[in-house]
């Protein structure tokens, strides 16, 4: 008898362990309730991102160009542009100590999210070098998803 014991007492507690269909179901209604919810609060902003992801985008070519900066004296002039982070200036002044491998880390000059090429001018207007992207209408000033990111903006 005492065998039969052990084994109801051993049937009833895996009877106790798990989930029940029902519950389940109330989980995956739960979730599907909070991914509708808030995926569109999430992925409703793709300006926001592409926004984001340019300010990142500038933030780094600057660094780059810090870099060259302090090896070779000065900032690529505007008619070096930024294709002097990957490659040694050939016009203007030539870049005594460009550094083997370039300033960026996969030695292409990005294009900004909406797929244009970064402005670049040195000596800049608003500083030492201005560094703009157009946003989506690839076109100086603008409102809305048109407006600029520019380097002297960010904070």
């Amino acid at each position: 008898m005492k065998s039969g014991g052990r084994r109801s007492a051993y049937n009833f507690s895996l009877k106790k362990e798990g989930f029940t269909l029902i519950e389940l179901l109330v989980v995956l209604v739960i979730i599907g309730i909070l991914a509708g919810y808030i995926g569109p609060k999430i992925m409703g902003h793709p300006e926001e991102a592409k926004r984001t992801k340019a300010v990142l985008q500038i933030q780094g070519l600057e660094t780059a160009l810090k870099l060259y900066k302090l090896d070779n004296g000065s900032y690529p002039t505007t008619e070096q542009g930024l294709q002097a982070l990957i490659e040694p200036p050939t016009t203007g002044k030539l870049a005594k100590k460009w550094r083997d491998g370039g300033y960026l880390e996969k030695s292409i000059v990005p294009l900004d999210p909406w797929g244009y090429e970064f402005v670049y001018l040195s000596p800049g207007i608003n500083g030492d070098f201005d560094l703009s992207a157009y946003g989506a209408d690839g076109e100086a000033g603008g409102e809305g998803d048109a407006r600029d990111v520019n380097n002297w903006e960010i904070e």
